[in-house]
């Protein structure tokens, strides 16, 4: 029964299902891929999955046509003027994720290995697609055994990042409500003084699996492609275009062609070939999130109890590290843009978590605030910067600094 592809990918979407809704009861406190990767792993080891069962959806077969266009879509999320008005909390973001890269590589590779610091600097510097450009080049170099790095990493990282971010901009919030009282209250890093109801409707959940958000671009904008024409299979075909180059690229230039899908997608965007959220436009997002994260479950077949018990020290120490290169690097960030320290980590912190975790911890951050006048200011001085760390993060610089450091095994 479970060799028939409907029934085993009914199966699996159960399992996601349930993801999705421990995620939503705790606010994204608990992620959803923490449930389906570690669900899955215990299903598979007490032996209620058999190791055939996602191979039996053929889905992952969909999700690996997909990754590439996914990753396009990924460069056409964030306009640059909202960039251009962030560039500071981008900055801060770059700087903390490069210390943190540096620092694991220094200090875990001489203790665990170098192919297993390498496995955990994609992930903990970003999303889902870091994490499948790891796993992809561990399974092709046969060392299956570090899987269980970059998956425990995905899955626990945003324990550590949420309560560290959020107790850093609540005493940035306590600095603003002095300010506000001794009338010194100048706000910092937002030109435009976007109001908060029009700032929060500018983002939408574009990638829970990821920990991605899109900040929207205007409706308006240039596009090559007269509006009546930008069906979903036209906008489909853009996309899988824009992989397909970025694939000849990267076999031509020897640079991993995840690395030419941004580059294609940003430039693509910026020019009007793409409009802003594609894959959205194609009616395709959703699904395209679902075949990724069943190209990865297989990746995991391999890992045996053993292995997941062993991978614990070198996970914890990758998260140590790695978190205090982002505390390091988002304090160096401050100081040299003249930040408050407590915001300009907490930005550099968002590589662990992304959307929905920013949006959430702004908004309950914001409810310290002793009036509704006081509470939209500290939202709005709070969201934009945090929301441009983690799109820096989790959609474009994790995806280079892991396609980046990947390479470098042989």
């Amino acid at each position: 029964m479970l060799s028939q592809p409907v029934i085993a990918s009914t199966i699996v979407l159960a399992l996601l299902v349930v993801g999705e809704v421990v995620s939503i009861r705790t606010r994204a406190r608990v992620p959803m891929l923490l449930v389906v990767l570690v669900g899955y792993l215990v299903l598979l080891w007490t032996g209620v999955f058999p190791k055939n069962l996602v191979d039996n959806t053929s889905f992952s077969t969909v999700g690996s046509l997909l990754v590439a266009p996914t990753i396009v879509h990924m460069g056409t999320l964030i306009p640059l003027r909202v960039i251009k008005r962030e560039i500071r909390a981008l900055v801060i973001t770059l700087i903390g994720l490069v210390i943190a890269s540096g620092l694991i590589l220094a200090i875990v590779a001489p203790v665990f290995g170098y192919s297993t610091a390498v496995s955990g600097v994609g992930p903990l510097t970003g999303g889902i697609i870091a994490f499948l450009v790891t796993t992809a080049k561990l399974k092709a170099l046969g060392l299956t055994a570090l899987i269980t790095v970059p998956t425990l990493i995905l899955a626990v990282q945003g324990f550590v990042g949420l309560p560290l971010a959020s107790n850093l901009l609540r005493r940035y919030a306590r600095k603003i409500q002095a300010a506000i009282d001794n009338g010194t209250f100048v706000p910092v890093g937002q030109s435009t003084g976007t109001p908060a109801n029009e700032l929060a409707a500018t983002v939408e959940p574009a990638a829970k699996t990821g920990g991605a958000h899109a900040p929207v671009a205007s409706a308006s904008a240039r596009s090559w492609i007269p509006e009546a024409y930008q069906t979903p299979i036209i906008v489909l075909f853009q996309l899988f275009f824009g992989g397909a180059l970025a694939v000849w690229l990267g076999t031509w230039t020897h640079v991993n062609y995840s690395i030419w899908c941004l580059v294609i997608g940003l430039i693509g965007s910026f020019a009007g070939f793409y409009r802003d959220k594609a894959l959205e436009r194609a009616n395709s997002f959703g699904i395209a999130m679902v075949g990724i994260i069943f190209v990865v479950l297989p990746s995991m077949n391999s890992v045996t109890p053993q292995m997941f018990v062993g991978s614990i020290p070198p996970v914890l120490a990758t998260l140590f590290i790695g978190t205090i290169g982002l505390i390091v690097g988002g304090y160096i960030g401050s100081r040299i843009f003249k930040w408050d320290p407590n915001k300009g980590i907490a930005v550099a912190l968002t590589a662990l978590f992304g959307f929905p975790g920013d949006f959430i911890t702004c908004t309950e951050v914001s409810r310290t605030g002793r009036t509704p006048e006081e509470r939209e200011l500290i939202f709005n001085e709070i969201l934009s910067p945090m929301l441009i760390g983690g799109f820096t993060s989790v959609t474009s610089a994790s995806v280079i600094i892991a396609s980046i450091v990947m390479q470098t095994l042989h």
